[in-house]
């Protein structure tokens, strides 16, 4: 369990841990230690944080967890948390440390276990834990933080005051891998194999006999989860395929040919881009665009549902559940009690009240590097698996404005330029999205064959992530840049300038709106 104290990176330690071969899980740090000691966890991480353990009301764990005998490991504030309840020192030095530091292992106890004496680790702390806790051991050190790791062998305590779970700590991953298999005695056997095996299993049990309908949105997420759902229950799946016409390019051909293909699913295909575009007029608000989307792919989806609800009634069974491909990401940014709500999802928050159908989620609690390797395992196509991330509402909000199909044909366009440029120039693996956003509230001058233009710009956005609760802006060649810019410019015939957008998320995020 990974006790999240409002960390920038409580995310990304539950994946490390997770790429050890072990499940982990986040719970919010006001988690009462009776409900969290009662999931039987193997061992717990407490996360870094924000906050002073001296400031009022900054986050605290309740002391019973260092006495409970399940093994913890502190990192950052967590370390400092846990010096504050044992009774050890926690100061504000006056020097804070920030970036890249050198540490000195003194003791190389669990955590430095044939690891450097010297090592680069990474800090961002202003608080120092002058003294540790009776009963601990100081195991490293840097210039200016004397206790930069403890830890308590008896009682399986650990805490260190960098980061191991980013980059940036060179030895970060052997820091974890010791603390899960020697300090905790963990085992790696969260394999693929198990996920998809469990995930399954886990299916099979709740749908039972009963009828299941997924919503295809043409992404790698609805994709995997149908084909998890197809493997549990076979033909008891059906697919249907809404086309509300804010997809890109080639796509919904590609939904009916490669996946049908791989998988055997029967899929039903709704083409209603004429309901959205309908219920879309008018609108510029984003929040609303998100909102409006989900409510009427859901309508539309119910629609199909009736007949496919008939048609299992006739043959004796009903249609109890529909699948949804939400990923954790989704789950933690439409507002988890540790995070603020950054967005609506409409596969979580904008689900209606009167919705009929039990849902079924079988990626809920996978990043999405996870549920490519499990559509991988799966065996389907790389054309699906490797898809690039695409929001469920798709265009709509990359078009800032009003979505009109005269902007949704220039937006496709463009974006299919910049994908089809990047695809050649053997870039589509290392980025984790690439699109491109039409500003169609904004207009720009130009001059294209002696003529005044004033026609809209289009953003081009390209970021390098492994989960995208992070992500940085990515270095594309100038050439590349330069390729696409002439190409957008000439073949879209509303715009008349190209923009890259350098925003790393935080502050950012990946899309526009």
């Amino acid at each position: 369990m990974v006790v999240d104290f409002g960390a920038q990176y409580a995310q990304l330690i539950a994946r490390r841990v997770r790429e050890c071969h072990v499940y982990s899980e986040i719970v919010p740090w006001d988690l009462p230690v009776e409900e969290l000691l009662a999931r039987n966890p193997a061992a717990v991480i407490l996360s870094g944080g924000p906050k002073s353990v001296y400031s009022p009301g900054a986050p605290e764990m309740d002391p019973v967890l260092f006495h409970a005998g399940v093994p913890v490991l502190g990192i950052c504030y967590g370390h400092q948390v846990m010096a504050h309840a044992l009774a050890g020192t926690v100061a504000r030095t006056g020097t804070a440390e920030y970036g890249a530091t050198r540490l000195t292992v003194i003791a190389s106890g669990v955590l430095f276990a044939h690891l450097p004496p010297a090592q680069q680790v990474w800090m961002s702390h202003g608080d120092s834990v002058t003294a540790a806790p009776p009963g601990f051991v100081v195991t490293a050190s840097t210039p200016s933080t004397p206790v930069a790791a403890f830890e308590d062998l008896g009682r399986r305590l650990f805490g260190v005051q960098f980061h191991p779970e980013v980059v940036h700590t060179d030895r970060g991953m052997d820091v974890l891998r010791h603390f899960l298999f020697a300090g905790a005695g963990c085992r790696p056997n969260w394999t693929m194999v198990n996920i998809a095996d469990e995930a399954v299993a886990a299916v099979r049990a709740r749908v039972g006999d009963a009828r299941a309908i997924c919503g295809l949105s043409g992404g790698v997420d609805s994709a995997v989860a149908a084909a998890v759902v197809h493997r549990a229950v076979g033909d008891q799946l059906t697919c249907v395929f809404v086309d509300h016409g804010l997809l890109r390019a080639g796509e919904a051909e590609q939904v009916e040919q490669d996946f049908v293909a791989s998988t055997g699913v029967e899929l039903v295909h709704v083409k209603a881009a004429d309901r959205f575009a309908a219920a879309l007029a008018g609108v510029t608000d984003p929040e609303r665009k998100r909102k409006i989307i989900g409510r009427e792919f859901i309508r539309v989806f119910e629609d199909a549902a009736r007949a496919l609800e008939a048609r299992a009634e006739a043959e004796g069974s009903q249609i109890e559940f529909l699948v949804q491909g939400t990923l954790y990401p989704d789950v933690i940014e439409s507002g988890s009690p540790t995070a603020a709500k950054i967005k609506s999802h409409h596969n979580v928050g904008g689900l209606p009240e009167d919705l009929r159908f039990t849902l079924v989620e079988p990626l809920r609690t996978l990043f999405k590097d996870e549920v490519r390797q499990l559509g991988e395992e799966l065996g389907l196509p790389e054309e699906i698996v490797w898809r690039q991330p695409f929001p469920g509402p798709g265009l709509a909000v990359r078009i800032i404005g009003e979505v009109t199909p005269e902007r949704l044909e220039a937006l496709r366009t463009a974006d299919e330029i910049v994908r089809e440029e990047v695809r050649r120039a053997g870039l589509d693996r290392e980025i984790w999205q690439v699109f491109a956003v039409l500003l169609a509230d904004v207009r720009s001058v130009g001059v294209q064959g002696d003529e005044r233009t004033y026609g809209h710009p289009v953003v081009l956005r390209a970021v390098t992530s492994e989960d995208a609760m992070t992500a940085d802006w990515a270095r594309l060649p100038y050439d590349l840049l330069e390729r696409i810019s002439g190409r957008v410019v000439n073949e879209v015939a509303q715009v008349n300038r190209v923009v890259y957008d350098i925003t790393s998320k935080p502050p950012g995020t990946i899309e526009w709106e």
